[in-house]
């Protein structure tokens, strides 16, 4: 089975926007080698999810795991995700998909925006 990651992120018109999650796919990359990471956006930016998810298969991902690059579950990731993911689904009869909590949420994360908070850059 090969997997796929998406990080997927709100989108922005100022292109500048994406270079932080292009920073993190990158720092991904090195974590995973071998393991195709994607960046999508819900609106301003391209590709879309489901045009992501287009290419990892087409790559040859079998899976999906999808990262919303969110401070929290709101109601982008708890919405408007799933139905994009329905349409997915319907694309893609057999893909797996692995939907996980929004990143800001995880505790490792907050601890890491803290530090930075605290000692600055």
């Amino acid at each position: 089975m090969s997997h796929a990651i998406i990080l997927f992120a709100h989108g922005a018109r100022d292109p500048e926007w994406a270079r932080p999650l292009q920073r993190l796919a990158e720092a991904v990359r090195a974590m995973e080698p071998g393991t195709p990471v994607l960046t999508a956006f819900l609106e301003l930016m391209e590709p879309d999810l489901v045009e992501a998810a287009s290419q990892a298969v087409q790559a040859g991902a079998d899976k999906l795991v999808v990262v919303p690059v969110f401070l929290a579950q709101g109601g982008h990731v708890r919405r408007d995700v799933p139905m994009m993911l329905d349409k997915i689904r319907a694309q893609h009869a057999g893909l797996q998909i692995e939907l996980r909590p929004a990143l800001g949420e995880a505790q490792a994360v907050i601890d890491a925006m803290a530090r930075q908070v605290v000692q600055g850059s």
